[in-house]
């Protein structure tokens, strides 16, 4: 379904880099928990990336083949708003649907999350 490249042939400065392995190896509790259940092609065989640069943001996750970012929001949200608010309009004019939660929602009820972000997976073929 990707038309353009989102993720490839981007230019990236080494401090993002930097930023995003260290997001990968010191993922939150809510983030681990989803990420099992993403990782290695298992929710409906998408693959999904963790913590990928996207344009000079980096999303939570990562699915190239749906154009879809997946977005955790924990205590640091509530204080940022507004550019969360931008990020998302920028990340969806680019042709990305972007699906937010809570943390509490992965760690309370992740069953109905997944079927949330697989039923918006399959719209998007």
């Amino acid at each position: 379904m990707s038309i353009k490249k989102i993720v490839t042939g981007q230019i990236v400065v080494p401090e993002k880099k930097r930023q995003a392995r260290q997001l990968r190896r010191e993922m939150t509790p809510p983030e681990k928990h989803l990420w099992q259940s993403l990782r290695a092609n298992r929710l409906g065989g998408f693959h999904f990336r963790r913590q990928q640069i996207i344009d000079g943001y980096i999303v939570d996750f990562y699915c190239h083949a749906a154009d879809m970012v997946i977005e955790l929001d924990g205590p640091i949200h509530k204080g940022q708003k507004v550019y969360d608010e931008r990020r998302q309009k920028y990340l969806e004019s680019q042709g990305l649907t972007v699906l937010r939660f809570t943390n509490q929602q992965v760690l309370e009820d992740k069953d109905q999350v997944l079927t949330e972000i697989l039923i918006a997976l399959n719209r998007r073929f």
